[in-house]
Formats: C-alpha cells, sequence, structure tokens
C-alpha cells in the first residue's frame, strides 16, 4: 500500500511537470519514466529500503536455547544409586509484548528509510527535467547562432557588391567576417557542451552516453501560471521523513521500557541414575527429572534511565531539524515564485527589445536600397539581435527549471 501510493504521488507530479505542453509532456514524461525505472541510485535506495524491511524478520525471535551436558567425574551416591551424567535444557522467555515492540521499533525505522526512496524519485525528477530544458536551451542556442551566421553572409554579400561599385570598404567585409568567426566560435563551444550535457542526462537514465535526446521543437512561456498550494509545502517528504524518524523513536522507548522487564525462563534436568547393585528396592535406578524456572530482573537498570533521556533528547532535535528544514524550504520555495516571476518578465521585455531590433534591420535594409547603408550600423543591430535571442532562450530556460522546482515542493 505504501508503495502503491508513493507511486500515485509520483504520478500526480508528472501530470503538473508535464502540464504546460503537451508536445513536450509526451517527451519528458518518458525519459523520467525510464530514469525512475533504471537509475543505478533509485534502486540503491530500494534495496536499502528491502534490507530494512527483512530486518523485522531478524528481531521476531526469542534468545536462543541453551543446551547443557555434564558428565560426573566422581558420581555422587544416592540413596538409589550414582548419578553418572547430566543433560538440561533452558529457555528464556522475553516479557509480554517485548518481540511485539522490537518488530514496531525496527519496522518504523523501514518507514523512514522509505522516505528516502520518495524523496530521492523526486529529485531525480528535478535533474532529468532541469537537464532537459539545458538541451533545449544548447540547441536552441545553436538555432539562432546558424541563423545569424547566415544572415552574415548574406551581409557579407551586401558588403561585397558594395565594395564593387564604391558604396563600402573592404574593412566592412572584414568586420562581417569576423563577426562570423566569432559566432562559429560559439557555435562549436555550444556543440560540445551540448555533447557533455547529453552525457550527463543519458547517465540519468542509466543508458549509453552517446544515445541521441529527442527535443521539442519549441518551448513558449504560458500565458498562465497554474495555481500554487503553499500549504503542501508541509507534507512535503523531507519534512515527512522527520515525522517517521520521530515515531521511531516513540517506537525505541516503549521497546527500552519492554527490555527493563523481567525475563522468564523455563528449563528441564535430566540426571542419569545407575542401579546400586546387589539391592532390590522400588526407586533403585531411578533417573531424576527435574523441570525449572528461572527469572533474569535488571536490578542495575541505569542503562534503560539513560536510554529514555537519550530518546527524549533525539526528538526535540528531530524537531529542531524538521523546524529547520521547513524554513529552508520555504526559502527555496519563495525564491523560485520570485525568479519564475522575474523570468516571465525577462522574457517578455527581451521578445519587446528582439522585435525592435529586427524593426531596425528592416530599415537599414530599406537603406541599402537608396545607397546609404552603413555595415557598422548593420553588426550593431546584429549583435543586439543575438543579445536578445539568447537572453531570451535563457528566461525561457530559468522560468521551466523554477517551475520544476516549485513542483518539487509544492505537487502531490
Amino acid at each position: 500500500m505504501k508503495r502503491m501510493k508513493s507511486y500515485i504521488k509520483i504520478s500526480s507530479i508528472l501530470c503538473f511537470i508535464l502540464f504546460i505542453s503537451k508536445v513536450q509532456s509526451q517527451q519528458l514524461e518518458t525519459f523520467i519514466v525510464e530514469a525512475l525505472a533504471n537509475n543505478p541510485e533509485i534502486q540503491k535506495f530500494e534495496l536499502q529500503y528491502s534490507i530494512a524491511s527483512e530486518k523485522v524478520n531478524e528481531v521476531n525471535t526469542l534468545p536462543n536455547t541453551e543446551f547443557g551436558v555434564g558428565y560426573f567425574v566422581s558420581e555422587p551416591e544416592t540413596r538409589t544409586g550414582a548419578q553418572r551424567f547430566r543433560v538440561s535444557a533452558k529457555q528464556m522467555l522475553p516479557w509480554f509484548g517485548n518481540v511485539t515492540a522490537r518488530e514496531n521499533y525496527v519496522s518504523s525505522l523501514a518507514d523512514a528509510k522509505y522516505e528516502d526512496i520518495v524523496i530521492a524519485k523526486r529529485k531525480l525528477m528535478v535533474s532529468v527535467s532541469q537537464s532537459y530544458y539545458n538541451l533545449y536551451a544548447n540547441k536552441a542556442k545553436q538555432h539562432v547562432l546558424s541563423e545569424n551566421i547566415k544572415l552574415l553572409e548574406t551581409y557579407e554579400t551586401l558588403a561585397l557588391t558594395s565594395v564593387e561599385v564604391g558604396k563600402a570598404s573592404a574593412v566592412d567585409v572584414l568586420r562581417l567576417q569576423m563577426r562570423q568567426n566569432e559566432m562559429q566560435q560559439l557555435l562549436d563551444v555550444l556543440s560540445q557542451q551540448y555533447l557533455a550535457e547529453q552525457t550527463a542526462f543519458n547517465n540519468l537514465l542509466n543508458r549509453e552516453n552517446t544515445v541521441a535526446v529527442s527535443l521539442i521543437s519549441e518551448l513558449n512561456i504560458p500565458s498562465d501560471d497554474f495555481e500554487i498550494i503553499s500549504e503542501n509545502l508541509a507534507l512535503h517528504p523531507e519534512l515527512l521523513k522527520y515525522d517517521k524518524r520521530y515515531q521511531s523513536v516513540e517506537k525505541s522507548e516503549l521497546l527500552n521500557q519492554k527490555e527493563s522487564s523481567p525475563m522468564i525462563g523455563f528449563g528441564l534436568d535430566y540426571i542419569n541414575v545407575e542401579k546400586r547393585p546387589a539391592m532390590s528396592f522400588s526407586d533403585n535406578g531411578k533417573d531424576i527429572v527435574m523441570p525449572t524456572v528461572s527469572i533474569s530482573i535488571p536490578i542495575f537498570n541505569n542503562k534503560y534511565r539513560s536510554q529514555t533521556k537519550q530518546n527524549e533528547l533525539q526528538q526535540k532535535e528531530i524537531l529542531a531539524q524538521k523546524s529547520e528544514r521547513l524554513n529552508t524550504l520555504e526559502t527555496l520555495l519563495d525564491k523560485a515564485k520570485k525568479d519564475r516571476i522575474s523570468a516571465r518578465i525577462s522574457y517578455s521585455t527581451q521578445a519587446k527589445n528582439l522585435q525592435q531590433a529586427k524593426n531596425a534591420e528592416e530599415i537599414l535594409l530599406k537603406s541599402y536600397e537608396t545607397g546609404t547603408i552603413d555595415f557598422k550600423d548593420v553588426l550593431d543591430i546584429q549583435e543586439l539581435q543575438l543579445k536578445f535571442e539568447m537572453n531570451q532562450i535563457e528566461s525561457l530556460k530559468a522560468y521551466y527549471e523554477q517551475t520544476t522546482i516549485i513542483n518539487y515542493l509544492t505537487q502531490y
């Protein structure tokens, strides 16, 4: 049931992470599902949980049964004959509820360990999503650079024509060529960075580093943001883990109280008796069978009182840690919300600037028809246009990255 609840939570998160673009959701959801199934870190946490769960069977046991055998080197004589050897068996039993308390304590530790799986899966989803957006942004920048290089090649052709008719100098052509070289350098660097990010992405999915990643062709900021339910932050797995740890300490104290109770033992002794020779009576050589009962009392119980004190202090520590983590998560959520708003503002501003740069570019091209084009102005406008396009891509990536963080913190 717990595992099913976890998958339900993860499905809900997927729905919100992939809410923004249907096309994007089909691709990114596939990657996330593959990562959750194959990522070795997730497998590590699942194995740790399985080990913790198996410990319940380990503690569901009684103390070892004691067997003893003794041989009388000097056989003591009794009225019924000489005692030859002795066999004994003894079983100590813990106080009522001790085994159950031990099982409950170990189960509570497994519950706390299970939250590690949920947290690891949510963090993996964030990592896959952010790496995906990094790849998209890199590819978008490469496309922008390629288009700008083509544009500069067109300007170079215009400049060469102007040089031939004496309306431009060879310096203008050289400026355009140097600018193309710079853009080609940026394009080559981005290509290498893309391959590095692709390796990181594939490693998250635990597959070959060279596998090509299929990306959405176009990504836009939606007109409206989904509602952020800040109250859900209190139910975040990182905080629920502290609740589980607190409960495990409670179970530990119950176990401590049970272990401070006495233990009862039951046993049986058998003594072999040899018949007395040349004598005849009813109990001659009769063996001895003696049931025994024992009790183990922890008279010096400072150990248990100290454990109780430690448990009290540990509970206070857990509450303090939870409060500290809640403050950190609240700060992260507020920052992500503000950064996402900033990304939307920046995206809108860059769109306006980009449109104005394109208008300026059209004016320059119209000026060419009258023979008054200034290629230095062309380079300035082109550089501005490239800057605005790059900033717009960064704003788009920042928007989705912050959305991913918000989902991680609030969606269930």
